[in-house]
């Protein structure tokens, strides 16, 4: 079952949550663009409040408990025996993240809107103003559905089998560094910008283009592969991708935040 979906199969499903997660790096969440035109019955996902604890040293975007994550997606309107789909403005990056944080509670059938409300209007189909609210679900978070990497694992990965640095290529490189106090990246880690996963209209390459292209990053059948970012949002973007190509990968939700969180764990530049 492919994790995308698009605008027109969308429309024609009878029995749908939709989770709108339009965000901004640095926050605050973009209601307001959701309060201004959404996909019609669409909710709004609070990306920091709703998928993800508060930040510490587990990482700026860390998961939160099963029961916190159960409660906010019961608010929401998510049943475990109704299909989800999550969309942001476009790129799928913010959306990612809800889909990640669905599967690996158990959700058996989450979909990424691919294009999101960019393509829903390029398609010609109408939104809705104003906020919207859904009955009770009644979804039971059970972790565990999709695989994870703590420091150490990374570390190992980074070494044994293929760790993507989903971030800018420069932050890859220690260049630069907006967010984090530290430049750099775990030692061993692949390059591989998420900005790549996606065309120029926010939608995803083709599963072959994609599958080539993790395969020359060393993504081949047989090796590990994993992913990490700044605090496990473009990450999951980047697992996103991996699925849509047919390779299965981890992902480390702690990320470079949470990395450089111990300043005894190694960090590499260029």
């Amino acid at each position: 079952m492919t994790p995308l979906i698009t605008p027109a199969d969308l429309a024609d499903l009878a029995e749908v949550t939709v989770l709108d997660v339009r965000w901004k790096f640095g926050g605050p969440p973009d209601v307001d663009s959701y309060r201004e035109g959404h996909v019609p019955g669409a909710v709004f996902c609070d990306l920091d409040a709703d998928l993800a604890a508060a930040p510490g040293p587990a990482g700026r975007h860390p998961l939160p408990s099963a029961e916190r994550f159960q409660e906010a997606m019961r608010r929401l309107g998510v049943s475990g025996s109704r299909t989800v789909v999550v969309y942001d403005g476009a790129d799928s990056t913010a959306a990612a993240r809800a889909w990640w944080a669905l599967r690996h509670f158990g959700h058996p059938d989450v979909r990424v809107l691919d294009g999101g409300l960019r393509a829903w209007t390029a398609a010609g189909l109408p939104v809705s103003a104003g906020e919207e609210t859904a009955p009770p679900g009644d979804f039971v978070a059970r972790p565990g559905g999709m695989p994870v990497l703590d420091a150490e694992q990374a570390l190992e990965l980074a070494s044994d089998g293929v760790l993507l640095d989903a971030r800018a290529a420069e932050r890859y490189r220690g260049e630069v560094e907006p967010i984090d106090p530290v430049a750099g990246h775990i030692p061993g880690a692949v390059s591989a910008p998420t900005g790549e996963n996606v065309d120029p209209s926010g939608r995803f390459h083709r599963p072959d283009f994609l599958r080539e292209r993790f395969n020359t990053l060393g993504a081949v059948p047989g090796v590990r592969v994993g992913a990490y970012c700044g605090s496990g949002v473009t990450a999951a973007h980047q697992v996103l991708a991996l699925e849509v190509a047919g390779i299965p990968a981890a992902l480390y939700v702690g990320s470079w935040s949470n990395w450089v969180a111990d300043p005894s764990r190694p960090v590499a530049t260029g």
